[in-house]
């Protein structure tokens, strides 16, 4: 089975601009004086605050959960006390309780947070039910919660796990420093998650443009048979679950179909790395790993981030701004979300804060389609997006639904190679909001 130089078809090679932090060491931010904390950081059903106003917490403590099988625990990222329980606007635009604590600076760790015994020891249940309790979710941006990933039906068999450290979005690179200096954690976070699905054979897939990763890791599988090491084409978007998973195996998910439909687990380094920190200290998901960067940045950083830290006192950690603002967005500029306020916190799924340049930003004319075919040339769901798109706009969202609009992964590979600089993406996100409300 070749490991080398894989890919899948379609994509665009964007700018990676990945210098500003790739040989930056990761640091700990300044602790908040006071952090907001969202009981919604995942797909699936919102927390319900298990605490009020007035409490007294400590850091790993739990302040929401919910009985919904798709969710996952909330934990305190400070000791201190509650100082109110607030409805207010996630970096993701939903609108939802936040558990607002001040800091008492002791970093007081609840009792709970203790090592949970040697992984030889822990049965698959038992890891799952660890990552559970610990709230760890998809830390590669869709925060799905990871012990629904590791619960497939018996009926769909699991043969193949992948640990996904491609981070093919531009400017983004905490995946690639974490693998760099934490490689041991994210290892035994793999050999974890495996054990939880009953898997033998696993594969670490890391983008050529990360050579120094790839180095150490081949350094230290080398004499693993079960654990691989697999190296992609820098290409995007190449850490799509699905793509990945087309590139190392062949296998190709149905439409609407989901990685355990072709015997596929497929799971970021982060998550690993957390899966790591519940095993081996006890410590739930309540901090990260963030990159603050673009050139508007006087001096970009890749912090150790205390979820709920809003993300203005991140930047003032930096420095600042160069010059003013044109954009600032949670994520990368492919597929991240542009931030109304930088108030915001940090949420388990925030990989990186982004400030582009006014002039970065400044937006182009959009023209008549000229039925180029690059959108389904770079397409890597074999979709016709101009299509899809032109049918939003006409508000036809039936033909458009017929033309698979809900396949489309929203990586904006389209919009980004189109000539015209025809709304590709958003309008194929409109259609698919669309759909999915007309069949409630």
């Amino acid at each position: 089975m070749r490991l080398d130089n894989l890919t899948f078809k379609g994509g665009v090679h964007a700018p990676g601009h990945k210098g500003l932090t790739n040989r930056k060491p990761i640091i700990k931010a300044v602790d908040p004086k006071i952090v907001y904390i969202p009981l919604l950081q995942h797909v699936g059903s919102p927390c319900e605050a298990i605490v009020k106003a007035g409490d007294h917490v400590k850091v790993g403590q739990k302040i929401g959960e919910s009985k919904a099988f798709v969710s996952a625990p909330v934990h305190s990222s400070v000791s201190g006390v509650v100082k109110d329980i607030n409805l207010l606007y996630s970096p993701t635009g939903i609108k939802t309780n936040f558990v607002i604590i001040e800091s008492d600076g002791l970093n007081e760790l609840h009792e709970s947070v203790k090592p949970k015994g040697n992984l030889e020891d822990l049965s698959p249940k038992k890891i799952v039910e660890i990552i559970k309790e610990s709230g760890i979710t998809g830390m590669g941006g869709a925060g799905f919660p990871t012990h629904v990933k590791l619960s497939p039906p018996p009926e769909k068999k699991i043969d193949t796990f992948i640990l996904n450290g491609a981070e093919c979005e531009p400017f983004l690179t905490p995946d690639h420093r974490m693998m760099l200096e934490m490689f041991e954690k994210i290892i035994f976070g793999a050999k974890a998650l495996m054990k939880a699905l009953s898997v033998e054979n696993g594969f670490i897939a890391i983008e050529k443009n990360k050579m120094d990763t790839i180095k150490a890791f081949k350094s230290v599988l080398k004499d693993s048979d079960n654990i691989k090491l697999v190296t992609l084409k820098t290409k995007y978007p190449q850490g799509d679950e699905k793509r990945i998973i087309n590139a190392i195996t062949g296998r190709e998910v149905p439409s609407g179909g989901l990685p355990l439909d072709v015997g596929c687990v497929v799971n970021n380094v982060s998550t690993a790395k957390a899966v790591a920190d519940a095993i081996q200290e006890g410590k739930p998901l309540y901090e990260r790993i963030v990159t603050v960067t673009g050139h508007v940045v006087k001096e970009p950083k890749v912090l150790l981030v205390k979820v709920g830290t809003p993300i203005q006192e991140l930047i003032d950690q930096c420095g600042g701004f160069n010059e003013a603002p044109g954009k600032i967005i949670m994520g990368g500029p492919m597929m991240g979300m542009s931030q109304f306020s930088t108030r915001v916190p940090i949420i388990k799924g925030t990989g990186g804060i982004l400030v582009l340049s006014e002039r970065e930003v400044v937006s182009e004319k959009i023209e008549a389609c000229i039925k180029c075919g690059k959108c389904l040339e770079v397409c890597p769901v074999y979709l016709q997006p101009l299509y899809i798109s032109a049918y939003a706009l006409k508000n036809n969202f039936g033909e458009a639904e017929k033309y698979r609009a809900m396949d489309c992964i929203e990586c904006g590979a389209c919009s980004y190679i189109c000539p015209s600089k025809r709304p590709l993406t958003e309008s194929i996100k409109l259609a698919k909001r669309e759909i999915r409300a007309r069949k409630k």
